[in-house]
């Protein structure tokens, strides 16, 4: 907790890797905390006593108490014989206990069950926590996108603000016309209002993490240390499907509920077997009369027995039996089905990213060339040899191209992190 706090107080005052955000998300984000508190839940009851593995033992005490009296007529003499009325109370106390030695195994898979399902737990909130890591790495890059896509911009807005300069002098010389300098005034507020426009995607990226971090401060600075988006283009085919089949969190979750279904399978045989139950008990009786011979009684001791069954004839069991065989032949169907989604996915992923890869080196071309007819332009619009719009298009071309290149890194590097999520090595992003 230290740490976090550590970290939180250090938002805005020094730069923050995306290790330092996973690693303050994965301690503070609500659903995360939900999701091991459930965890949790299922480790508790894998319990040898949940399961029943061990005696049921109760311990009770009662009063009863009675007030009354009563009066009798002899048949032979017709004389009546009155009892006055009188308090009778009884006092009893025990401890008996209870034990299921054996019920066809249901015991044994009911605790097989329960640590299966505690082993389930811990592949959920991996899952839970694959998934957040992926969310939260894809807008750090996201807000990198806004952060380079601001930088070109303000880049644009300066560009445009030294033409309108250049056109401003050359018309209080007479050498430019009203129409070249209301259409440099056009472009410089256009450009200045798309400026602004991205200053609130920008905010909206930051407190997109905020939130993702459950951060309570959204109008703090946020400084990041990545200010470009590298993309890892070293991935392989083979070794991502032959990680995903092994890996992927979602498959084994699959492989958890094929298990749950045999044992509950294995549950509905245990109704062929017989049982056999123990019971012992120590108990104590008083009793106190009103009336009578005696005024009081106690009684005390022990018991115990053994107790056997068999159930003859059930109508419900071969039903159930059938229907347990069916839930595992659809929960293996399903692991199938998954599986070959899962393959699915990888192809489309794969195909995207080969050709973002090849499109983010055609961009990186274009820019370069892009860049080149601006410098260009601009000599040529210094010597006066370039018009004000035709030295616009350059300008367009070089922030078009620049905006281009950095969609194409973005889309990448989604991929890219799509393909770590899927192939099971999202984690990796919470290396420094």
């Amino acid at each position: 907790m230290t740490l976090v706090l550590a970290l939180l107080a250090g938002m805005g005052s020094m730069a923050q890797t995306l290790p330092d955000l996973i690693a303050t998300g994965l301690e503070n984000n609500y659903k995360l905390k939900i999701s091991r508190n459930e965890e949790t839940i299922r480790s508790n009851n894998a319990t040898a006593v949940n399961a029943g593995y061990l005696p049921v033992v109760n311990a009770t005490a009662g009063y009863d108490g009675s007030y009354g009296g009563s009066e009798s007529k002899r048949r032979s003499d017709g004389s009546t014989t009155r009892q006055p009325s009188s308090l009778d109370n009884g006092l009893q106390v025990g401890i008996n206990a209870e034990w299921t030695v054996f019920d066809g195994f249901k015991i044994q898979a009911n605790h097989s069950r329960l640590q299966e399902l505690k082993r389930q737990g811990a592949t959920r909130t991996r899952l839970d926590i694959e998934d957040y890591v992926a969310t939260l790495t894809g807008e750090y890059y996201n807000l990198i996108q806004q952060q380079i896509r601001m930088r070109n911009l303000r880049n644009a807005v300066k560009l445009s603000k030294e033409r309108l300069r250049i056109v401003l002098e050359r018309y209080s010389i007479g050498s430019a016309s009203r129409l070249d300098l209301q259409q440099a005034q056009v472009d410089f507020n256009a450009d200045s209002a798309q400026s602004l426009k991205q200053h609130e995607l920008l905010a909206t990226s930051r407190i997109r993490l905020y939130e993702l971090m459950a951060v309570k401060d959204m109008d703090s600075a946020l400084s990041i240390r990545d200010s470009t988006i590298e993309v890892d283009t070293s991935l392989s085919h083979d070794t991502l499907l032959e990680a995903t089949m092994q890996l992927n969190a979602d498959l084994l979750n699959s492989k958890h509920d094929i298990r749950l279904a045999q044992l509950d399978y294995k549950a509905t045989m245990s109704r062929d077997f017989p049982y056999i139950k123990l019971n012992a008990g120590y108990n104590y009786h008083y009793n106190s009369y009103g009336a009578g011979s005696d005024t009081q009684r106690s009684t005390w001791g022990a018991d115990f027995g053994v107790k056997m069954g068999y159930k003859l004839f059930d109508g419900n069991r071969s039903r159930e039996r059938r229907n347990a065989q069916l839930n595992i032949d659809n929960a293996e169907l399903a692991r199938q089905q998954l599986e070959q989604t899962l393959r699915s996915d990888l192809a489309d992923l794969w195909q995207a990213y080969k050709n973002n890869l090849r499109l983010l080196s055609l961009e990186r071309e274009n820019l370069i060339t892009a860049q080149e007819n601006h410098y260009i332009a601009h000599e040529r619009y210094m010597l006066g040899d370039l018009s004000g719009i035709e030295m616009r298009e350059a300008q367009q071309s070089l922030l078009d191209a620049e905006e281009r290149i950095l969609v194409a890194q973005y889309n990448t590097k989604l991929c890219e992190i799509s393909l770590n999520q899927i192939s099971g090595g999202i984690m990796k992003y919470m290396l420094p």
